[in-house]
Order: C-alpha cells, then structure tokens, then sequence
C-alpha cells in the first residue's frame, strides 16, 4: 500500500481555476515594458521511457501544481465509441492495488491538497495543487494510476450513469449547448472534432469494461504523456522524483501515432435552427473554420487571436458597440478566437436579441460589423489596445504557477513546444494592421461557417411538435 505521511501540519485546500486569460484589458501599459519582464521560465527534459518533463520553478511560497497530460482525447476515440476518453478520466478515479477505490482525491484531500482533472478534443489532464512536501506522494500516487488501474463491472455500471446523467445536466437541458453541439457536427464534415467530448448518448449506454481498460492500455503510457510541475521546486529534485516514480512505468512500444480524417475544404454554409421553449430570448451563433496555433501559417494565428479581441472581446469589442450599445439590438453579443487545437482552430460569434428584435435584424447586424472588418480592417489604437492587453494578461500569468502549468502543458500536447510558448508575446508584436485585415478576409468566409439560430417557442406548441434542430446548406 502507498503510504500516507503523518499530517505534520495544517494545509488549507487550494482553490484551482484554469483559465487561459484574465481578461485584464491594461491599454495603457507600454508593450515595449510588457515584454522586457518576459523571460524564460520553463526547463524541459525527457526520462528513459520517454516522458517528457516540464519545470518551472517559483519559489514565493511552499506549494506546488503538478499537472499529468496525456496526448491522446476526444478525437482520438474509435468510431461508435464516443465519450470514452472522457468516460476513461473519471475511471482513473476508481482504484488501483495501491489505492482502494474512490480513495484517490480523498488522500488528496487529506493532505491540504485539491486535485481534478478535464477532458479535451486532443488532451486528457489530471491535476494537484499540494504543499511542497506533499509532492513525492502525489508524484508516486499518479504513476501508480498511470498503468496499474484496476476496475470491475460495477464501477463500469457506476460511473457510466454519472457521465449519461452529466450529458443530460450540461447538455439535454440546456437549450443553447444543444444547438452548439449540433453546429459543431455541422461544422466539421469529416474530422471527428464534430463529436462532443462527453460522447454521444447512444454511444455513451454502450460503453463498457473492455472499451474502458482496451483504451486505458493503449494510451496511458509514459511515453504517450507529459509531466508538468510548477512550483517551489527546481529541476535536479523534479528529475530525481520522476525517475524515481514515473520512470519505472515501462512504456507501450506499440503506440503509433493517431491517424484523424482530414476536414475537406469547405465548399457550402449551412446553417442549424433550434425551436425549444426552454429558450430565453432567440440567439444567433456562427462558427468560422479557422487554423488552429499548430497549423496557421507564420503571424496568422496571431492576428486571428488580436482580431477577435477587437471584434468581439468585452463591452468595448465592435460587435457589443453595434449591436448593444448603439443599435439596442442585442442584450448581450461578442465573439473568439478558439486557436488551441492540434488540427484546426475556429472563429465564434453571437449575439441575443433583444426584446422583440427579430433574430434576421440580429444576424444581419452582426454580419455587417464583420464584413466591415474585412472590407476596412482595424485602427492602430485598436490593434496597440488589444495587443498591450494580451501581453498584460501573458505577465499577469507569470506570477500564477497553476495558470503556467496549464499554459505549457497545453501547449506540449498539442504539438507545440516551450520556445512557441515563450515567443508568443514577441511574435505578437510583429502583427500589422494589414495582416488583421488579410486573416478576416481569408477566414470570415461565409462558406467555412454554420450559422445557428436558437428560437423559444411556446410549451403548446413544442408537446405538439417535439424541440427539433434541422440543418441545411445555402
């Protein structure tokens, strides 16, 4: 059995929120000084098996983040087998011959710790937050997890009516996570980004113990993950520890790289309309196809990313401007750049009528505000305002070690290396207003788009004629 150190002291549980930026609009901070506080912060290595290992040390206080990414998520599940990779995140909670069943966070707990972990398109992540001595146990206790899971037909039976009944909370419910989902299966032809993470629900009943342990062998190797700690810590002790843990994990020499169908060029817009009386007021939605950080050419990523910030970021972005403030059309409307992904990336947008404004005067407003993007471009004060936020923000996340362990983490899973994660800032810096003009013409592009409508109709008329969704190309 692993063994639980005595409580020496009183640690108090650690509130974890991973967040990519705090939205922290410092327009006035120079971007010159911005980027001379950036400096390197991350060491990378990689132990015998082949998991790689990230550190980086802050020495403020005696506590540690301790992250456990594995390169394998959502869109890497076998056809029919949807929610699996999600399914296999809450199984790893179960039990091992080390640890009984269900005791896993509880030891966590018990040591002034919080742990969780998320499900992605490209990534599944396990995460702690300990104090600083509390790190050689959790560092042994997630090794252990990572190839001695133990489960039997009742845990299978157990956790599969916690993710139907997380499906039916966060989704079934929800009108307007409904007609996302439906826009994402429109919006991705081929590429299996199109399947919810959470799975889809026929295929969720389905799954079962061979599904769960055939996938847990396949991908949960040390070879197949990544390491990150952040933290009161510094390399020669992460190394020695991981050695010592995770390098005793042998690793799984018949992993071949995911094979993922290619998104074929788009060639039609389509659109999906939501009827539910669940509703509030009607809502228009869009969905760009747009490069992800991986796969844009050189600068696009970047301009995408400060364009989006001045398009729709905030009470001051140009769509909140047209639409809620100046045209009271809208009670809330805004929109993103969505670039974290291994194969592509998306551009969103929305808006939610106002009163008794119909939901084509809603679309049609927020069409206009991006064709002028496109057509006129940007000003320098909104480019050096939306730049001089990002770098702010970039700095902002130097002083949290949990939001610097996501932010390499993330990055390395996805392809990316710790030299993309340190440049970024300079890289932004090198952005025009010419290549903000040129990305919103080449990727506001109605046929790489689906548009969706969200309309409440009355209880009467939905108990004669169900909540429907239809999708259709124009």
């Amino acid at each position: 059995m692993i063994k639980i150190p005595a409580l020496t002291k009183c640690y108090a549980p650690f509130f974890i929120t991973f967040i990519s930026f705090l939205g922290i609009a410092m327009t006035s901070l120079p971007t010159a000084s911005v980027a001379k506080n950036i400096s390197a912060r991350a060491t990378h290595f990689s132990l015998q098996n082949g998991m790689d290992v990230v550190v980086i040390s802050d020495h403020r206080a005696p506590v540690v983040t301790h992250m456990v990414w594995y390169r394998v998520g959502a869109a890497d599940e076998t056809p029919g087998k949807s929610g699996i990779a999600h399914f296999l995140e809450h199984l790893l909670f179960k039990g091992t011959k080390e640890i009984p069943s269900g005791e896993f966070s509880k030891i966590i707990s018990r040591n002034g710790g919080q742990d969780n972990a998320f499900t992605g398109q490209d990534m599944t992540a396990y995460f702690q937050r300990v104090s600083k001595d509390r790190l050689p146990l959790v560092m042994k206790m997630e090794a252990d997890r990572m190839v001695n899971l133990r489960l039997t037909e009742n845990d299978v039976v157990t956790e599969r009516k916690v993710i139907l009944e997380e499906r039916r909370s966060r989704v079934d419910n929800d009108p307007s996570s409904i007609l996302s989902e439906q826009m994402f299966a429109a919006l991705y032809v081929s590429h299996p980004y199109g399947i919810p993470v959470i799975g889809w629900e026929d295929d969720m009943k389905k799954l079962n113990l061979q599904d769960a342990l055939g996938f847990y062998k396949h991908y949960y190797a040390p070879n197949n993950a990544i390491l990150v700690v952040a933290g009161d810590v510094n390399v020669d002790e992460v190394r020695k520890l991981a050695e010592e843990t995770y390098g005793k994990n042998a690793p799984n020499n018949k992993l071949a790289k995911q094979n993922r169908p290619p998104e074929p060029k788009p060639q039609a817009a389509r659109r999906v309309v939501l009827k539910d009386p669940r509703a509030g007021q009607a809502t228009v939605q869009r969905f760009y196809l747009a490069p992800s950080y991986l796969t844009a050419e050189p600068g696009e990523a970047e301009a995408l990313d400060l364009l989006m910030k001045i398009v729709g970021s905030g009470t001051t972005s140009r769509i909140y401007k047209k639409m809620v403030v100046k045209e009271k059309k809208a009670t809330s409307a805004g929109g993103w750049y969505s670039g974290s992904g291994r194969d592509s990336g998306r551009i969103g947008v929305y808006a939610v009528a106002a009163g008794e404004t119909p939901i084509e005067d809603a679309e049609k407003l927020l069409d206009q505000v991006l064709q002028d993007v496109a057509a006129n471009g940007v000003t320098q004060k909104e480019l050096d305002r939306a730049r001089n936020a990002y770098l702010a923000e970039y700095i902002y996340g130097l002083d949290s070690q949990s939001r610097l362990a996501r932010r390499y983490g993330s990055a390395l899973v996805t392809g990316g290396t710790i030299q993309d994660v340190e440049e970024w800032p300079e890289k932004l810096k090198k952005v025009v207003l010419g290549d903000l003009q040129r990305v919103a013409k080449k990727y506001l592009v109605e046929k790489r788009s689906v548009t969706g409508i969200l309309l409440p109709i009355p209880k009467e008329a939905a108990d004669q004629a169900p909540a429907s969704s239809s999708a259709k190309k124009s």
